[in-house]
């Protein structure tokens, strides 16, 4: 039995891990400033992508996976009203410049918000915001954020957690993996002591910029072999550029493998996982 459900209504009290795509768009998001391209100019709402990101909910537990620069707009759009934990993919722009609307839910919840990454990103997000616990003035709202360099599995509130280090063209980053999904965004090629430990999923959501080959992510052609070596049950693929029409791709794609868009939610259940 398939116990993977896709773009359906979530019941709070269910035993599902639950995904939500905030965003499935490269660093220039799609439609791109001042571009007249088909996709760009699509009216279908699949084409719109917003900087990529997820919120993962397991068991009422809120996991956010990246805090881009458009974290505020996604928070509104999906109705997020608690953020419990953020897992870093790696410091570039598109995945960090969102982090200081954090804070809004530093006031909801009155406490801080761990956040966890590589030692490369945790120390690049300590200098970028160094206002967080040196504030240059009194007054106003300064976020409450609690950065963890991690690089083995670890235990968030009895959810195991792992980073799984992937490359984006010279630089290692990591995916992550929680349960029988794992998100891996940002990726030009994946170590094979990280394909081991990437088998076995039920749901994966993999990087596939484009068409045609780019130094730094993977393809859609070279995502699509990825996703068969690894034997995910489902394959989604995110971070897509607007040389990428969502119709028309998802058309062409093998069974059991389509795009993301924004504000898809996946469901897996995990009432055999514990």
């Amino acid at each position: 039995m398939n116990d993977i459900k896709t773009d359906l209504p979530m019941n709070p009290e269910s035993t599902a891990l639950k995904i939500t795509v905030l965003g499935s768009g490269t660093s220039s998001g799609v439609p791109v400033i001042a571009c007249d391209c088909k996709v760009c100019r699509s009216s279908n709402p699949q084409n719109r992508r917003l900087r990529s990101s997820a919120l993962v909910d397991v068991r009422g537990v809120k996991i956010l996976i990246d805090t881009g620069p458009d974290l505020r707009q996604q928070c509104l759009e999906n109705d997020i009203r608690r953020i419990d934990a953020v897992l870093y993919t790696h410091e570039h722009a598109d995945h960090i410049f969102g982090c200081d609307d954090l804070r809004i839910f530093n006031f909801i919840q009155k406490q801080e918000i761990p956040a966890f990454g590589h030692a490369r990103t945790i120390g690049h997000l300590k200098k970028v915001y160094s206002y967080f616990t040196n504030p240059f003035q009194n007054g106003g709202g300064v976020p409450k954020v609690a950065f963890h360099e991690v690089s083995e599995v670890f235990d968030f509130q009895g959810i195991p957690i792992e980073p799984i280090p992937v490359l984006h063209g010279k630089l290692e980053i990591f995916g992550y993996r929680i349960g029988s999904f794992a998100y891996i965004n940002d990726c030009s090629a994946i170590p094979d002591r990280s394909l081991e430990r990437l088998k076995g999923l039920k749901a994966l959501i993999l990087d596939a910029l484009r068409y045609s080959p780019h130094p730094t992510h993977f393809n859609l052609d070279e995502a699509v072999q990825v996703a068969q070596q690894l034997g995910a049950e489902r394959t989604f693929f995110t971070h897509i550029t607007h040389d990428v029409d969502h119709s028309e791709a998802n058309g062409k794609l093998p069974n059991g493998m389509e795009l993301v868009f924004d504000g898809l939610q996946i469901a897996i259940d995990l009432s055999s996982h514990p």
